[in-house]
């Protein structure tokens, strides 16, 4: 019912809601863009139920469920921010060595939803690490419009070497089987773009969910497969995609890309209205069984 009832907002004010979370307008603008739907007819409490994240919605594994352990770790960042922190889950109910899953947030810190993507990810016999990239400033403030601040207001280099630090030290792993794979949503998806350009032979499988590519001079470094996932009706992301292929295809990466039909960019993330179910479980399948392939 609830889906039911986000199919009913107009596809502008998606568009708006893309736009304000990624910096190309402020908060006043986008409420008053919804204003002028109010006028129109619509709620605004739908509106904003269905755009902005309620993470209530975003637990599909519970931190305290028996086949898994959360803890929170730190590890060394000599060349980003110094130190970093992440939420590390593992399973309890695998033995031996286990292939090792990078988690990557949005561009807003380390939000409950990203933290149940680790948990799912461990539910699958995986050991995740869900980074956070605004440690050096206290940690995911609790709300996403203070973490969306808060991240811009970091070098975005160093961010990207807290990332590959944590890549580092998931790897290095006790459990580890040594092959490290990396998935991650809007920025995050920029970042497993990043990882598998600069870092070729740290990342052996790369899942990048509505990503920009990394920088054009670095694309000849990639080695890792990588699986594409892109949303039919975000186009600011699908702008860069037709010279990415023409580079992954020049330089003989092995990847697969898929279009979500009539889907939102975020439209994985549950925990708000951009939330494409059908999807969401279709692209959650064919990045577990990527993993299960060439991490196992």
């Amino acid at each position: 019912m609830q889906q039911d009832k986000w199919n009913k907002i107009p596809q502008e004010a998606f568009d708006w809601y893309d736009s304000y979370a990624h910096g190309g307008m402020d908060r006043r603008t986008f409420m008053a863009k919804l204003g002028s739907l109010v006028a129109l007819g619509y709620s605004m409490s739908v509106l904003t139920s269905a755009l902005l994240p309620n993470y209530a919605l975003a637990e599909q594994v519970s931190f305290n469920d028996a086949d898994i352990k959360a803890t929170y770790v730190e590890f060394d960042s000599h060349s980003g921010h110094g130190k970093g922190r992440g939420y590390l889950v593992e399973p309890l109910n695998k033995e031996g060595r286990l292939p090792v899953v990078l988690v990557v947030h949005e561009n807003r810190g380390l939000n409950p939803y990203i933290e149940d993507v680790a948990r799912r990810l461990a539910k699958a016999g995986f050991i995740a690490l869900a980074p956070d990239a605004l440690f050096p400033l206290g940690g995911y403030p609790g709300n996403d419009d203070d973490g969306r601040q808060m991240q811009s207001t970091l070098d975005r280099s160093k961010i990207e070497q807290d990332f590959v630090a944590a890549a580092e030290f998931l790897k290095a792993n006790p459990r580890s089987n040594g092959k490290l794979g990396a998935v991650g949503f809007c920025f995050g998806g920029y970042i497993v773009n990043y990882l598998a350009a600069a870092k070729p032979d740290l990342l052996q499988a790369g899942v990048p969910f509505y990503g920009t590519p990394a920088a054009k001079a670095l694309r000849a470094n990639i080695k890792a497969p990588l699986l594409i996932q892109l949303a039919e009706l975000d186009e600011r992301v699908n702008a860069t995609w037709p010279e990415y292929e023409q580079d992954l295809v020049a330089y003989n990466v092995p990847y697969t890309m898929y279009m979500y039909d009539k889907s939102n960019h975020g439209f994985h993330n549950d925990s708000t209205g951009r939330f494409d179910e059908v999807n969401a479980d279709l692209a959650w399948e064919r990045t577990l069984a990527f993993f299960n392939k060439h991490l196992s």
